[in-house]
């Protein structure tokens, strides 16, 4: 080393300050102080934490309590509480609060001041968080593997996000109204006359008017009833009409069908994608795992399969996974892709994030209220499947209803709409008489009847009726369409 060049510089960094304005929290306090009703503006989304001095998050505390209890919030109401604080002391003393009331903005300023106060303590919370971050990544005595640590990271941001966000309360009727009428003329315009997303399914987007944004859909089946292959059905024909355009304002956004989000809890990302490509090529699936196809369908298979690789479908097979990592996966997905859909198989196989373990009805519970709430706050429908009980199989009628759902109360409550799959035909051909009697004839007449035929029965539905739809199912493509009109007319 060059013995003329200085040492190495080893002090420490100087400690950068932590965001704050000391100013707006006078000025609130100040507001508050002189007028009580200032509080209002600001009890929404301002709380003690937020300030950053100590002395003014007790002043605030205090003040709203007493407020809240019907008392007034004065300088003078206040004083005795801070005669001994050693805080205020510094201050001044108590009558640190006359200055404030002085320095106080109009009342129907105090909201800028509260947001910029608010703004302060999310940047202080988000330097907070980025140093536990940086603290347990360099911490090697941790077991946990760093996949973990980018989960806990993405689900404390995305908590973050949500007490970043101001907006809340009550809306104004007009502005209400005007969203309502957009909502109305979207489904006036689009082919269908439909309010919400096409299944593509005609007789049944009749009966729902569309899945619904912000709705959580239940479709609930005893295994082997089709389930996972409507929901796979639905999802690949929303996917599939995806189409964006221009707003009037030059804002890209989604005209027709939308952007998919699948969670395959049971099944594997490749075992849906030959579901689709079976459906899609008219090859049974089974062919397609063999490999059993002749040189025309496996050049038909890699047709469709260049053309589905366009589609917006995106498919998450990691299992058991919590509620918390569903919602930060999906808030995700429409960060960087956007989200129209999203689609859980099944809701059982989720987990909770760790509160109501220990009761499973507690834990669905938390599960389905989490699933509704991902719903709401990204606007957009959440089918999640669910099982049903094995108290069907005990009915000589074995159509389901709501009472069939596991954990069934709060499904049935959080729920917008409760559909079940019934397939007849799956429980009579397992009834076969002897063949060459009368009985055997009688059964084969029935068979006719319900061939490829299944009835999603709509057990609940929030914006409107109850009631069976029929739909055509083909067992070998997993696919389900519409029934013709002469059978639609034949089943009632």
């Amino acid at each position: 080393m060059n013995q003329h060049s200085p040492p190495p510089d080893t002090s420490e960094p100087p400690l950068r300050a932590l965001p704050n304005n000391i100013e707006a929290e006078q000025a609130v306090l100040g507001a508050i102080l002189v007028n009580n009703e200032a509080l209002d503006r600001l009890s929404a989304f301002l709380a003690d934490e937020h300030f950053y001095d100590p002395v003014h998050a007790r002043i605030f505390a205090l003040a709203q309590r007493r407020i809240q209890n019907g008392q007034v919030a004065s300088p003078v109401t206040l004083r005795a509480a801070f005669d001994k604080d050693e805080g205020m002391a510094e201050l001044g003393g108590p009558v640190y609060m006359l200055h404030l009331a002085d320095a106080a903005v109009n009342v129907f300023n105090v909201l800028d001041y509260g947001r910029i106060v608010y703004e302060m303590a999310i940047r202080r919370h988000l330097i907070g968080l980025g140093e536990d971050i940086a603290d347990r990544a360099g911490d090697f005595t941790d077991e946990s593997v760093s996949s973990d640590h980018i989960t806990e990271a993405e689900q404390r941001l995305y908590s973050l996000a949500e007490k970043g966000r101001i907006e809340g309360g009550f809306k104004n009727f007009g502005r209400v109204v005007t969203d309502a009428v957009e909502v109305a003329n979207a489904a006036y315009q689009r082919d269908g006359k439909l309010a919400g997303l096409s299944t593509a399914l005609r007789d049944l987007d009749a009966k729902l008017g569309g899945l619904h944004r912000s709705d959580l859909i239940i479709l609930a089946g005893r295994p082997s009833m089709g389930k996972t292959a409507l929901a796979t059905n639905i999802a690949f024909n929303v996917a599939k009409a995806f189409r964006e355009g221009e707003d009037e304002t030059g804002q890209v956004k989604t005209v027709d069908g939308g952007v998919v989000g699948f969670f395959s809890l049971e099944m594997s990302a490749e075992q849906l994608a030959t579901r689709i490509l079976a459906e899609q090529c008219e090859i049974s699936s089974e062919k397609i795992r063999r490999g059993d196809l002749d040189e025309a369908q496996f050049r038909k298979f890699v047709e469709v399969a260049r053309v589905l690789e366009t589609k917006p479908l995106f498919i998450d097979d990691t299992p058991a996974l919590t509620i918390g990592q569903l919602a930060a996966r999906s808030r995700r997905l429409k960060r960087q892709s956007g989200l129209d859909l999203l689609v859980v198989d099944y809701l059982q196989l989720l987990n909770g994030d760790g509160r109501a373990s220990d009761n499973r009805v507690n834990e669905i519970s938390q599960i389905t209220r989490g699933l509704k709430a991902i719903a709401k706050e990204l606007d957009i429908p959440v089918i999640a499947l669910s099982q049903l009980s094995r108290r069907v199989e005990d009915r000589d009628d074995k159509r389901p209803q709501l009472s069939d759902l596991r954990e069934s109360g709060s499904i049935e409550q959080d729920a917008d709409v409760v559909m079940f799959v019934y397939r007849e035909e799956y429980y009579l051909s397992r009834t076969e008489p002897r063949e060459g009697t009368q009985e055997h004839l009688e059964w084969v007449e029935a068979m006719d009847q319900v061939h490829s035929v299944a009835e999603v029965v709509i057990g609940k539905q929030r914006h409107g009726p109850i009631g069976t739809e029929k739909l055509h199912f083909e067992a070998q493509f997993t696919r389900f369409g519409d029934l013709a009109r002469e059978e639609r007319y034949e089943f009632g």
